[in-house]
């Protein structure tokens, strides 16, 4: 009992500080304003000010920070599939379309070391695998020892022409850093690497299963062929 009274009085002064400090401020702005209090259907008190220029409404900062959180926690994704990317030519592509299929999402370079086998590997894949549900999704990124210079038109030639990729190779985007592309935040979000969330080099993989949850991770230096099983598993095929 001590302790929920001690709580709510705390509670209580919290709010009252922050409706005090909202009138004074108020005052201080518009200081022919007239202040009266509203109360909330939850017992929060609002601050209203009604002034000759316009009708200017102060709520406490503890009920912002409460619906600023609830906004947040609304736009939340938690599914690949709720991302929508560019394909290689700018055009929008929802990656709800891909629902009920097996991912392999990889960011790739032209100029890297691991780009012949890489490449190599992913078409063995993708040509055993596609028809009973797997798709890879091909991120070119030149955040790598710059080893992606060319434009998307140019990536998807040397994909195409070279490795005969038949899988979907998307915009350049970058992987880490502020401008990191939002499904990669999620993809990092997800499964963490081994020294630490950011994307080590080119042909990082990440395995999403049918529901659009990322289930695994794997290294740059990561085979494809070497994850076969693991694919195998999420198509259900024995």
């Amino acid at each position: 009992m001590l302790c929920y009274s001690t709580c709510f009085l705390f509670r209580r002064n919290l709010t009252l500080a922050s409706v005090s400090a909202s009138l004074h401020l108020a005052n201080r702005i518009l200081p022919n304003s007239k202040p009266s209090l509203l109360q909330t259907s939850n017992n929060l008190l609002i601050p209203s000010f009604s002034s000759s220029i316009d009708t200017v409404c102060f709520r406490p900062a503890s009920f912002a920070l409460r619906l600023d959180h609830t906004m947040a926690s609304q736009s939340t994704k938690t599914s690949v599939h709720d991302f929508t990317v560019k394909d290689a030519r700018g055009n929008n592509v929802d990656l709800s379309s891909y629902k009920g299929k097996v991912l392999l999402i990889v960011n790739v370079a032209s100029q890297c070391g691991l780009t012949n086998s890489n490449y190599t590997e992913l078409s063995q894949l993708y040509e055993k695998y596609k028809n009973q549900g797997l798709e890879i999704l091909a991120f070119p990124c030149n955040q790598f020892g710059a080893q992606e210079p060319g434009s998307n038109e140019q990536i998807v030639e040397f994909a195409c022409t070279r490795f005969k990729a038949e899988y979907p190779i998307f915009d350049k985007v970058d992987v880490n850093g502020e401008k990191a592309a939002p499904l990669y935040k999620h993809l990092k979000s997800s499964k963490g690497g081994l020294f630490g969330d950011n994307i080590k080099w080119n042909f990082s993989k990440f395995l999403v299963d049918k529901e659009g949850n990322v289930v695994d991770r794997y290294a740059p230096t990561t085979s494809p062929l070497s994850i076969e099983k693991d694919i195998k598993k999420l198509l259900g095929i024995a």
